[in-house]
């Protein structure tokens, strides 16, 4: 199978069907997020953080995704980084799709039925993963941030990756964030579940900008 190519694409070829997917994509993304709070067994890496910061602040929890995202922003002028229309719409739709799935989303009390919301959000964030990035539209603040640095130390991405989560794993988890099992589950199987929806939802023009808008 061929390489895809997820270099960024001027947002002027396919306007209308590459926004829609993007919208989409980072929607689904946080409300797996919010799945993932609700079943209470455990985050992802950076929302131990997200989770931690909102604990103490007492602001939404899309709020502190929004000024967590900006603060990153922040850190991409001496890397150099170029933001794109989806690095600008991550920080906004994310925030709100939170936000919106913790207000609709029960908490449920079952264990098996935690397990089940857990892995249903785990399932929805690769897929969701898959779509904003495949649209082509620029990194999310936080992938901008790894890509950046190891352009910049001339480390590798899983290396970059790796050091950037533990960073921020363990300072979430020492100002109060969940750490459990879901954090495993997602560290094992966000990955290789990405890879896996990729070559569905990934946008490429040369076999798709005849048909598109």
């Amino acid at each position: 199978m061929a390489a895809l190519n997820l270099s960024p694409q001027p947002l002027r070829i396919a306007p209308v069907r590459r926004m829609t997917q993007l919208i989409g994509g980072l929607a689904l993304y946080g409300a797996s997020i919010g799945m993932q709070i609700e079943a209470a067994l455990g985050l992802a890496p950076w929302d131990v953080l997200h989770e931690a910061l909102h604990l103490r602040t007492g602001l939404s929890y899309g709020t502190v995704t929004a000024l967590v995202s900006v603060l990153v922003l922040l850190c991409w002028v001496p890397l150099r980084q170029r933001p794109g229309v989806g690095t600008v719409a991550n920080v906004a739709v994310v925030a709100v799709a939170v936000d919106l799935s913790l207000y609709l989303l029960p908490t449920p009390e079952h264990l098996a039925v935690r397990a089940a919301l857990l892995t249903a959000g785990i399932l929805l964030n690769g897929l969701a993963t898959a779509v904003y990035i495949g649209v082509r539209l620029g990194p999310g603040p936080r992938d901008g941030l790894m890509t950046g640095l190891a352009a910049r130390s001339r480390h590798s991405i899983r290396v970059v990756r790796t050091g950037i989560e533990i960073v921020v794993l363990v300072t979430g988890w020492l100002l109060g964030g969940t750490v459990g099992v879901g954090t495993a589950a997602y560290a094992l199987l966000i990955g290789p579940l990405a890879q896996a929806f990729l070559p569905v939802v990934a946008w490429q023009p040369r076999a798709r900008a005849a048909g598109d808008d």
